[in-house]
């Protein structure tokens, strides 16, 4: 038997168990849908209430089309989880809880998943694949690269760029730049530490811990504040 539609979260762990309950009101709505966990680690069959599969078991189920949301933080395994499910001709599922607020001109690119009491304003810019976990915001003409990931609670105020790759912890907080010309910017591959308060641009690939946030990682630039 060919299936018409069938979708997957791929990652049974913490996150993809809160992802979970939007996605399967989602396919609910399908009336030929099928929802799975894609996880090839995991030890049980069912998780709340939803077949666990391997990545091949999935690949092999027939179907007209194949949908998945990569729910995983770290966007090294994001990107290659990505490539992976592209060239196996499945589709990228973008995931938006039903309370989600977005007002104008936003703009987003394939497989974001955006969870429950997230906000965007207006005229933001997203990249492909960006995690937005609970009560995360984005304010006004922000800019945010590919595979970015938001923890809880999250404040992204306005005119501030986000470079790919970037992890930003619980409870961070992101001082609004000055405009379009002069916006705050947070370099590729930087991390965020939960709490921390940034005020001026992050240089790429750094961790910032603090309020106000200075630079933990790299040894030539250990301590200063930025």
């Amino acid at each position: 038997m060919i299936r018409k539609k069938i979708y997957g979260v791929y990652g049974a762990s913490g996150f993809g168990r809160e992802v979970l309950p939007f996605a399967r009101e989602y396919v609910e709505k399908e009336s030929d849908g099928e929802l799975f966990f894609i996880d090839d680690s995991f030890d049980e069959k069912i998780c709340n209430g939803c077949e666990v599969l391997s990545f091949d078991a999935f690949k092999k189920i027939r179907a007209q089309e194949k949908f998945v949301s990569i729910a995983i933080a770290n966007h090294n395994i994001r990107r290659e989880l990505a490539k992976k499910c592209i060239a196996s001709g499945m589709k990228n599922w973008s995931l938006v809880a039903p309370n989600v607020v977005c007002l104008d001109d936003v703009k987003m690119g394939e497989g974001v998943i955006l969870c429950p009491f997230v906000t965007l304003t207006s005229n933001v810019r997203i990249g492909s694949y960006f995690h937005a976990n609970l009560y995360s915001y984005v304010a006004h003409d922000c800019v945010i690269g590919d595979y970015v990931t938001f923890a809880p609670h999250v404040m992204c105020n306005g005119n501030v760029v986000i470079e790919d790759d970037v992890y930003i912890g619980s409870g961070a907080i992101i001082k609004q730049g000055n405009s379009k010309k002069r916006p705050i910017k947070i370099g590729k591959g930087a991390t965020i530490a939960a709490g921390a308060f940034i005020t001026k641009n992050v240089p790429d690939g750094v961790t910032m811990i603090g309020n106000p946030a200075r630079i933990l990682s790299r040894d030539s630039l250990k301590g200063k504040i930025l």
